[in-house]
């Protein structure tokens, strides 16, 4: 080998370039071990974020696998493939805390609507993930033509008129009573002593219910059958 590295090399000689390759090993191996080592074994669990039904599974079926790591060897994968039964479960936080904590915080799916399917119904997250054994008490309804068997919303129907809904400010989505698709005005929000809101396409959501707030926040919208807000640089209210 020529150039500096080859001259280093050879003032070295390779005797201390092996031991010195040998000590690299060992270190290396050390760390692995340490790694896995009891020394730093998770036994501390704290997690947090999960209320409800099912709540007490979840708590355990975490601290179980938790139980089975180290702090540094934190495998989260292993954590979400615990509670992939329970949709439920949005996503995880975690972080270890050496040497054997480990804290994991659990963010959940939140209802918005209630699919309705003649006398059979079902809470649903803005992501489209069913919520079965919730409460559905005040949630905007969305009719499908069957629940989902799965655990997501499939109906494509059903899946347009969750997007607008998903899109509206959380204070105005609060006086949502339903969302429905029409041949005439496309997708619909009805209000709750309100009037209708037409929405049409699903293009530039979040500008179609600024403006539909602008004008339900107008006295001249007062008594108003709907707001088109179709358009939403020309809402219009009749």
């Amino acid at each position: 080998m020529r150039g500096p590295i080859g001259r280093a090399l050879r003032r070295i000689g390779p005797a201390r370039l092996v031991a010195a390759l040998l000590a690299l090993l060992a270190l290396g191996g050390a760390w692995l071990w340490f790694r896995g080592s009891s020394l730093v074994a998770v036994e501390q669990v704290k997690i947090t974020g999960v209320s409800g039904p099912g709540s007490a599974r979840i708590r355990s079926a975490l601290a179980a696998v938790a139980h089975t790591m180290t702090t540094l060897d934190v495998q989260a994968s292993k954590l979400y493939m615990a509670v992939a039964p329970y949709p439920i479960v949005k996503s995880l936080q975690v972080a270890a805390s050496f040497p054997h904590g480990l804290r994991i915080q659990v963010v959940e799916e939140r209802p918005i609507a209630v699919l309705v399917a003649g006398a059979s119904r079902v809470a649903v997250a803005d992501d489209g993930v069913v919520l079965r054994g919730l409460p559905m008490g005040g949630l905007p309804t969305i009719s499908v033509a069957a629940l989902p068997v799965g655990s997501k919303l499939g109906d494509r129907q059903g899946r347009r008129e969750l997007t607008v809904l998903a899109a509206a400010p959380p204070g105005l989505r609060r006086h949502v009573a339903e969302v429905l698709d029409t041949p005439a005005h496309g997708v619909v929000a009805r209000l709750r002593a309100g009037p209708e809101l037409y929405f049409g396409s699903l293009s530039a959501l979040h500008a179609k219910w600024l403006a539909a707030s602008a004008v339900l926040g107008n006295a001249g919208s007062a008594g108003a059958a709907y707001i088109d807000v179709t358009d939403p640089s020309r809402p219009a209210a009749g």
